[in-house]
């Protein structure tokens, strides 16, 4: 809700176009594609998986496009996921009368399993490469009619790839900031419900103090389920679910979508991030955060409503404001700038590559003069986000194909579509809360005569625009919202809509925006990065990893603790140490089904454990699979160390944080019984 568009727009263009590993990757780190595993896993641990055992895992990986990880676990279908991965279904589905967040759920039935709305699950069927295709079409082309010339090739690709969008999901990634171009066929299942998950109080024990910390004592689990045609869908190609304790040393493997990393941005796109980026973000973050709280107080149900927002916020936060400690770390920034002195002496006299360093600073430069402007463009809210989507895909879908915006074509548009169309529930104190929020940082970033302030309020006030729009529109009706979609941009003119009249009036600008990004910043930099590619596989060969791009991948390491001011620390905790861990008082106090069973359950049994793999926010819901291709648990957060893995990995103390799938079978037999599931999990 509360990510500014135009900001997430910046920040993908970035990780996608600037990022690179630091130089050859070492031990356990490394994020690989599938068609690209390294050959260094054997040399470092005695074996390596072959082509059968990569195929079986991968066919039995889900991209959430909710933004988590998953994988099958039974031949009908069901998904081993995490709860804060669920959280919004689980809320979607809550009522005061029944707070299926809080108090937990686990379906009786299939017919009882409850939709999540605007979820979809994803398996990669195929990889290809079409860097041929797209670097000729973009030819000697620059500025803005590079980035047209590259994203006309990119739609062509996806439509002819895709024939049937209604099964299947075509997508271009660009990989070694444009070195490389992979074409990623997806099946896809837009039917997705929630089987189980326990209270919340179970995943979320010790709250934001234990969050990105070990020891941990968290049961961070679900299970969905993908369905099609109203029916559970076959899925043979499914992991193996293995409840035991892992062993410490063995090797692990994680399988999932890593969402994004900038491991070798240049000096000036590192100063660009502290200096601007995450400033602004940590402060306009860290405000919103004080008013939802103050909001959250006033009542029960807004403290129902608000909290899944406020812990996605405050998790956030974290991530924020561990990237800026990495980045006014002098140590950590120093290996950093080693390294890309190390490429540029490296690169030194070849006139292929030339000096790419300096047009990505020049870009960095320009973007400076109108980041604000491009942050602060399109207020926040879910309502807003429902007519600006309107909109922009009235207008976009009367183009043809490859003259749209990206997000907008054939390849992209189902879920679009699925998105605006799923019902959910629209809190409008929420939504208006934010929405203000957002208002009044544009003005106060912007200032009040700024004449994109101008067209972003009028003559109304933050307060007053937001309140009007909020309870004015009908938006928050998924049936006005299917009348405008089908509709296309006749009912769009015609809408009265104050909400639609508002995106309306911000359109013109907001593109003009895009214009110039794409012009001076995304086409100057795609053009940069790709020499800095080749300048890396020259000094590298093939011992890279490209950056996380939301696409599957799979990191390998061990479980393993770390060396922590002198001490270390153990690489697991055990259920029972829950209990001890008890203070009475929130965040640590006792999950009321922990309690109540507690004479019934287990306490050896292996709660949470810590390994070396490398992963980065995506990877929620990630299996961690053993040797023989089984799941023992599901990875859901990393340690205090691992918040400077945007940048860089370092495995002595990089540590990723894995509920035991020991502790899942736990609490399906003796806390949250589900009798059926575990019936499920163990069928031959």
């Amino acid at each position: 809700m509360i990510q500014p568009r135009r900001a997430a727009r910046a920040t993908a263009a970035f990780v996608t176009v600037l990022s690179l590993p630091l130089a050859a990757a070492r031990a356990d780190e490394g994020m690989w594609t599938f068609d690209g595993f390294p050959a260094k896993m054997r040399a470092d641990y005695g074996w390596a998986p072959d082509q059968a055992w990569l195929d079986k895992v991968r066919a039995a990986a889900v991209r959430l496009t909710g933004g988590c990880s998953a994988s099958f676990v039974s031949d009908t279908g069901l998904i081993l996921t995490n709860h804060h991965c669920v959280a919004s279904c689980a809320e979607q589905n809550s009522t005061a009368e029944n707070n299926i967040l809080e108090h937990g759920f686990t379906a009786t039935a299939r017919e009882r399993e409850l939709k999540c709305a605007g979820q979809q699950a994803e398996v990669v069927t195929s990889i290809k490469d079409v860097t041929a295709q797209v670097k000729s079409a973009i030819g000697t082309a620059t500025g803005e009619a590079s980035v047209k010339a590259r994203d006309t090739a990119i739609a062509q690709i996806e439509s002819a790839g895709c024939t049937d969008t209604a099964k299947n999901r075509c997508q271009v990634v660009s990989l070694y900031g444009g070195g490389q171009y992979k074409l990623y066929t997806y099946r896809k299942y837009s039917d997705v419900r929630l089987a189980w998950v326990p209270e919340a109080q179970a995943a979320q024990f010790g709250g934001d103090p234990d969050n990105f910390n070990f020891p941990r004592y968290s049961l961070d689990a679900s299970f969905l389920r993908a369905y099609e045609d109203g029916k559970p869908v076959s899925t043979p190609q499914h992991l193996t679910w293995a409840p035991r304790a892992p062993v410490d040393g063995e090797a692990t493997f994680v399988v999932g979508n890593p969402g994004s990393t900038q491991r070798l941005f240049t000096g000036s796109q590192l100063a660009f991030q502290r200096e601007l980026a995450l400033p602004i973000t940590v402060t306009t973050y860290s405000e919103l955060r004080g008013r939802l709280i103050n909001a959250m107080e006033s009542s029960p149900e807004k403290a129902r409503e608000g909290h899944q927002e406020l812990e996605g916020i405050e998790n956030s936060l974290k991530v924020y404001i561990g990237r800026v400690k990495a980045l006014n770390d002098p140590a950590f920034t120093g290996k950093l700038a080693a390294a890309e002195a190390e490429l540029k002496a490296k690169s030194a006299g070849n006139p292929a590559i030339g000096n790419p360093w300096t047009d990505v600073a020049k870009a960095m430069s320009a973007y400076r003069d109108f980041y604000v402007a491009d942050r602060f463009s399109l207020p926040s809210g879910d309502l807003f986000g429902y007519a600006m989507t309107l909109v922009r895909a009235a207008a976009e879908r009367a183009k043809p194909n490859t003259d749209r915006l990206p997000g907008y074509t054939d390849s992209s548009l189902p879920l679009v579509q699925k998105r605006v169309l799923d019902e959910q529930p629209i809190y409008p104190w929420l939504d208006e809360l934010v929405m203000e929020w957002s208002l009044s940082k544009a003005r106060e970033y912007l200032g009040a005569d700024d004449p994109q302030t101008k067209l972003l309020l009028g003559k109304e006030s933050p307060e007053a625009l937001a309140a009007r729009l909020v309870n004015g529109t009908k938006l928050a009706d998924p049936a006005v919202r299917k009348a405008l979609w089908d509709g296309g941009q006749a009912a769009i003119n015609a809408s009265t809509d104050p909400m639609i009249v508002y995106a309306r009036s911000l359109d013109a600008n907001d593109r003009a925006l895009i214009r110039r990004f794409d012009a001076e910043v995304d086409a100057p930099l795609t053009a940069a990065q790709s020499k800095l590619a080749d300048a890396r596989f020259a000094a590298y060969g093939d011992t890279l990893y490209p950056d996380a791009t939301f696409t599957l991948r799979i990191s390998y390491g061990k479980v393993a603790g770390w060396r922590e001011r002198g001490q270390m620390v153990p690489t697991r905790t055990t259920i029972g140490g829950t209990f001890d861990r008890a203070t009475g008082a929130p965040p640590f106090d006792l999950p009321p089904a922990f309690a109540a069973n507690r004479a019934k359950i287990d306490g050896g049994v292996t709660y949470d454990f810590v390994t070396t793999n490398d992963i980065i926010g995506g990877n929620s819901g990630s299996p961690v699979i053993d040797k023989q291709g089984r799941v023992i648990g599901a990875a859901f957060d990393g340690n205090i160390h691992s918040l400077g893995g945007n940048y860089g990995y370092d495995g002595t103390i990089n540590r990723t944080v894995v509920v035991s799938t020991a502790a899942v079978e736990e609490a399906l037999k003796n806390i949250y019984p589900a009798p059926a599931l575990l019936a499920e999990l163990h069928r031959k």
